[in-house]
């Protein structure tokens, strides 16, 4: 098939969570079964000068935007066979410092997707599936409704807290016709909701796991949108999201200080001194290390978490942190007071740092995700793979990957909880020092998430027979 996967994210190019990591993954391996695919994506500030091997496409855009005409370069790459990824330059709205949180988002994505609309009519060969992401490019599933042709859309919502939800007054900008402002299609309380036309024009809506479809059809998860999602019947599924080995393993690992497997796990001990070494943790082996790489909000639960460590310190409990993120100013500041105030046991670098990532996810003995909701979640797969068990609230794509060791040794691959409090949290991070300290136990449960196959292999397979349900006339 000939796929276009439209995105406003793509690793290593763009990225600000894991929607980027999904993208390129999802991107790569369909491009393995012998799909022909496209990414687009916009060329934001510092791609070109980093990735100095982009070739100018020969394609120029021309797009009315409210009053105004913008053109738009089309830079290409070609990074593997049967994958091309195109660029979208229009200095204007992408030469920013910030990808997203700009004044002008609405304008700035809405030219996106209407570039990508045309872009997609000069392809030839054209298109078979159009495939839109989240609320940057979902302007793409009724855009492309009303032009004639057999384009299957399928639209993937990977957080529905995030709708590009904007003044009434940009539906203009869209050149939708004015029709489609109405409280069943793309208006929302008075404003213009990207997201929700999104789903209501694609063939087919996909979320990022099973657990997460079923939990957005609720006020809870929905964030208003719960009655279109649940509308959406059997045209909305849950696929979870696959991992990428060959980028995020332990034996063929730049990053890592000494390569490790299940069947050869002994140097993970090797690089949990790395870890500690690099942070400034006090360097020894025997005291249980968590870790946690997020963003700092309350979605992932950084103040559940920030909470539970405290009570650990308060009952005196011998444990280590290693955290890396960024995000809500004031969970940065508290976090970085909670490592101020305990040298040594607890460490947290702000920002991102791909290379520390990995160290984090090889060096730590458990993985801590405390997330209030989580779509998917990347980082648990990752854990899995690195040995490094992830201790979970049970949500979404969390809930679907990870089954408590409680439930027997022979399948155990993490722990869970379910009250997201503080209080929730330390219990199960004192089991957690517990299952440490039960050095049989601990092997048995990393050994099956070591061995646990959370490849791309399924979810192509999932997304190829739901690419051919879609009937069209």
């Amino acid at each position: 098939m000939n796929i276009l996967q439209v995105s406003s994210e793509v690793f290593p190019y763009s990225k600000t969570g894991g929607l980027g990591d999904a993208i390129a993954s999802l991107a790569k391996a369909q491009a393995e079964t012998g799909h022909h695919v496209t990414i687009a994506t916009p060329l934001y500030k510092g791609i070109h000068e980093k990735f100095k091997y982009l070739e100018p496409s020969g394609i120029e855009l021309s797009i009315v935007i409210g009053r105004k005409e913008k053109t738009a370069k089309i830079w290409q790459l070609k990074p593997s066979k049967n994958l091309t990824i195109l660029f979208l330059d229009q200095s204007d709205f992408f030469e920013r410092n910030s990808i997203y949180g700009q004044e002008d988002d609405a304008e700035r994505f809405i030219f996106f997707s209407k570039a990508v609309v045309q872009l997609a009519s000069l392809s030839s060969p054209s298109f078979e599936i159009v495939h839109a992401h989240d609320w940057p490019s979902a302007l793409v599933m009724p855009l492309l409704s009303i032009h004639p042709g057999n384009i299957k859309k399928i639209f993937t919502v990977h957080n529905a807290a995030y709708q590009g939800r904007f003044s009434g007054d940009k539906f203009e900008l869209t050149g939708l016709p004015k029709a489609f402002f109405n409280w069943k299609q793309m208006e929302f309380y008075n404003d213009i909701n990207l997201l929700k036309g999104g789903i209501i024009f694609a063939d087919l809506v996909t979320t990022v796991s099973p657990q997460y479809a079923k939990e957005i059809i609720s006020p809870e998860y929905g964030f208003g949108l719960e009655g279109v999602f649940k509308a959406k019947g059997n045209k909305m599924i849950g696929v979870l999201n696959g991992v990428d080995y060959s980028e995020w393993n332990t034996i063929n690992n730049r990053y890592l200080t000494a390569p490790y497997s299940a069947d050869s796990p002994n140097s993970k001990s090797v690089n949990k001194v790395a870890l500690q070494s690099e942070l400034g943790l006090i360097q020894q082996s025997e005291i249980p290390l968590f870790g946690n790489i997020s963003r700092f909000t309350e979605q992932k639960g950084i103040d559940i978490l920030i909470g539970a460590l405290e009570l650990l310190l308060e009952n005196g409990t011998i444990f280590q942190f290693a955290g890396l993120g960024s995000g809500d100013s004031s969970l940065e500041y508290a976090v970085k007071k909670l490592s101020e105030r305990h040298p040594g046991q607890i460490t947290v670098r702000i920002g991102y740092d791909t290379r520390l990532a990995h160290i984090i996810e090889a060096g730590a003995d458990f993985f801590v995700m405390p997330s209030r909701f989580e779509p998917c979640g990347l980082n648990q797969l990752y854990s899995l793979r690195y040995g490094t068990i992830p201790i979970v609230r049970a949500t979404g794509g969390l809930e679907n990957s990870i089954i408590d060791f409680r439930l027997g040794d022979a399948i155990g691959t993490g722990i869970k909880f379910f009250d997201p409090s503080p209080r929730a949290l330390s219990e199960v991070l004192d089991l957690a020092i517990t299952l440490y300290h039960d050095k049989n136990r601990l092997e048995k449960v990393r050994d099956n998430g070591m061995r646990a196959d959370f490849s791309w292999n399924r979810t192509i397979a999932d997304y190829d027979r739901l690419y051919k349900s879609i009937d069209h006339p």
